[in-house]
């Protein structure tokens, strides 16, 4: 454990739990809480035990609620411009290690924005998204021009952010923008699961999908075609490949190294 003040930061190997701990106000993300945020990113980062990383909200009620809006109304041009919650985002989608975001209640404004920043998106029935930051008189701030049209679709991304209106679990389903729905006792249980499921992979594996796939999205289809292929010859000569094929064959559990 770590020594947070608005987060908590637990390690339970292969996973790095990430829990936005202020539940009195719906896990409203100060520019505090943002800070350490990142601090526990790059934490788990850097330790070998962490093969993935989990973000959620206390309390059962919100995942996060925004930005924390005390801090918006004296916010003025010159930090408009820093990138705050894009930073964070930004972190999480180029971080070699897969990121899930575990959303149970409340999933808003600079939180869905955080949750666009993960990898996968998982949610429980009750849970609420939307980008109501037109109804304050400003647009997003935290990438979600940018990242949900690439999740969802141009089309329900403008009917998100032009309306303001939040949809439900099941449409999130729907369009994309979550990949599961589980009830709230399960949902830190299946955060589990499928961290031990993405820790049997060879390490290089899921770091180099998320690299194709973020970076393949910004370029043409050729583009992205032949950055394919030359990651793809990379991991052929890796010791893991070998494994994993030896593995397969001979009916066993392969042990990848990471080499």
């Amino acid at each position: 454990m770590n020594d947070f003040e608005n987060i908590l930061y637990e390690v339970n190997a292969p996973l790095a739990l990430i829990t936005i701990n202020r539940a009195s106000v719906h896990n409203a993300i100060s520019l505090a809480t943002l800070d350490e945020l990142h601090q526990a990113v790059s934490l788990a980062a850097d330790d070998d035990q962490v093969r993935v990383i989990a973000i959620t909200g206390a309390g059962g009620k919100a995942f996060a609620s925004g930005s924390d809006l005390n801090e918006v109304a004296n916010r003025d041009l010159r930090k408009g411009m820093e990138p705050i919650v894009q930073g964070l985002a930004s972190q999480l989608e180029t971080c070699p290690k897969p990121s899930i975001a575990a959303i149970d209640g409340i999933c808003m404004g600079g939180g869905l924005e955080v949750a666009l920043g993960c990898d996968l998106r998982i949610c429980t029935p009750h849970s609420r998204f939307a980008t109501p930051e037109g109804k304050l008189g400003i647009i997003p701030g935290g990438g979600a021009t940018a990242r949900l049209p690439r999740v969802v679709g141009r089309g329900w991304a403008l009917e998100m952010m032009l309306m303001g209106d939040a949809i439900g679990a099941e449409r999130a389903m729907q369009i994309g923008l979550v990949t599961r729905i589980v009830e709230p006792d399960e949902l830190l249980p299946e955060v589990r699961k499928m961290a031990e499921h993405l820790a049997s992979f060879a390490p290089f594996v899921p770091h180099f999908m998320k690299l194709m796939v973020h970076e393949g999205m910004e370029g043409s289809i050729k583009s992205a075609l032949a950055m394919e292929k030359f990651a793809q010859s990379a991991l052929l000569q890796t010791e893991d490949k070998k494994e994993g094929i030896d593995a397969f064959l001979n009916k066993r559990k392969p042990e990848f190294r990471g080499r």
